[in-house]
């Protein structure tokens, strides 16, 4: 992971506010017609707000390959940017400049790449809508007239002096002795060659769930249900869908009919996910492996305050804390597309979680108590040993939800996305 990544991520914890989050608006994504000969671009934007403050996701889609990427923006409400994370993040006035991270600059036509920050605001927390990439408008718009005459004057005063300076100084010196001690164990193998578990839903023959899957109600069976689709599926012809309903007697999932004992120290779990309600406040689960070294219990991943969290159901710890700055380290899960969730459990108690293959810090208990993610998680002595893997939906408050999944992959490897 990138040094000054972390330091972003650290400050990004003691600059959240004590207040309450108070919930999730999604700008969407538009796309527009083409800017220029070479194609259009997108910005998907969504953000997580409490009174006061507020992270931000987005997604950058360039209509042609880029080799570094600039985008900027003028805020409508004089918002203010605090941290950033996966890009470099500057504020002049109301005008915002994001450049790339060095590990997402490189992107092929229509490429997505992802950043976010936290900032702060006052009155309204209206959406920016004059994205430029690249001296492009995106999502439709009007490229700016200016653009011509006014990216120049910026750029050799801001990047020239400080990124040329700044990246070859430390990205040689860093890259190599950071990411090859923190990731070896963690890369992807790109296949399903040493899972205990792979599957595509593509041999399922009718709607209801068979061979590798059983459909399974924890507590009463009431209106959830759970079946296979052949309308939707991220790759072939199938999926698993699971209509989510609000209360217990609602619960379902589909259980993997295989059994994870065998994986003894680390386990890899991968899908992909796609559904169609924001999470809400209230606690929800869409993942579900029961523990046999903590009763029987399950570890359970999901959702609250609208964001992604682990949920221990023997203590009901969270990963990470609710609180403000907490959630704000963890990441929305977005509707209306496939996503890639990864998570890594040891039997020596610690969690890594992946979204789209980034680390999502809220979602990391490393074995030293941080205060705001894993703080809480580790106040008890835990070594999971999971036995089962169940996909579904449980909602404890409210948040009823209709979710596909589909690529499901558990190893004692990463397998990636």
């Amino acid at each position: 992971m990138h040094r000054r990544t972390r330091r972003w991520r650290t400050a990004l914890a003691a600059a959240a506010t004590a207040a309450a989050v108070v919930g999730t608006t999604l700008a969407g994504v538009v796309v527009g017609g083409a800017a220029h000969a070479a194609g259009s671009c997108q910005v998907a934007w969504s953000t997580s707000s409490w009174p006061g403050g507020f992270t931000a996701d987005v997604r950058v889609t360039p209509g042609e390959a880029t080799h570094g990427w600039r985008l900027t923006w003028t805020w409508p409400s004089g918002q203010q940017v605090t941290q950033a994370w996966s890009s470099t993040v500057t504020q002049s006035g109301s005008r915002v400049t994001v450049t790339n991270a060095p590990w997402n600059g490189e992107l092929r036509a229509n490429e997505t790449a992802s950043f976010g920050f936290q900032g702060t605001w006052s009155g309204t927390n209206t959406a920016p809508t004059d994205f430029v990439l690249d001296g492009v408008a995106c999502n439709g718009g009007t490229t700016p007239t200016q653009a011509p005459t006014q990216e120049p004057t910026e750029e050799p005063t801001q990047e020239p002096t400080v990124e040329p300076t700044q990246e070859p100084t430390e990205e040689p010196t860093q890259e190599p002795t950071d990411e090859p001690t923190q990731e070896p164990t963690e890369q992807p193998t790109g296949d399903c060659s040493t899972a205990v578990f792979c599957d595509g839903l593509e041999t399922q023959t009718s709607a209801t769930p068979s061979g590798a899957w059983t459909v399974t109600y924890p507590d009463c069976s009431g209106s959830g249900r759970a079946v296979v689709d052949s309308a939707v599926a991220r790759t072939g012809s199938r999926s698993l869908r699971v209509d989510g309903a609000v209360g217990y007697c609602n619960h379902v999932f589909v259980q993997a009919t295989t059994p994870l004992t065998s994986l003894t120290s680390s386990t890899y779990v991968r899908f992909w996910v796609r559904h169609s309600t924001a999470l809400p406040v209230s606690h929800t689960t869409f993942l579900a492996m029961k523990d046999a070294a903590d009763g029987n219990r399950d570890l359970r991943m999901g959702g609250q305050n609208a964001a992604l969290q682990w949920n221990r159901s023997s203590d009901d710890a969270t990963l990470p804390e609710q609180s403000p700055a907490g959630v704000a380290l963890s990441r929305p899960l977005p509707t209306g597309s496939w996503h890639c969730v990864e998570a890594l459990v040891q039997s020596a108690g610690r969690v890594t979680t992946w979204l789209d293959g980034e680390v999502v810090t809220g979602l990391v208990a490393d074995g030293t108590p941080t205060h705001d993610i894993d703080g809480q998680w580790l106040n008890k002595a835990w070594s999971p040993r999971l036995t089962d893997l169940r996909l579904g939906w449980e909602s404890y408050g409210d948040g009823a939800d209709t979710l596909w999944f589909d690529d499901v992959v558990v190893a004692g490897t990463r397998t990636g996305c």
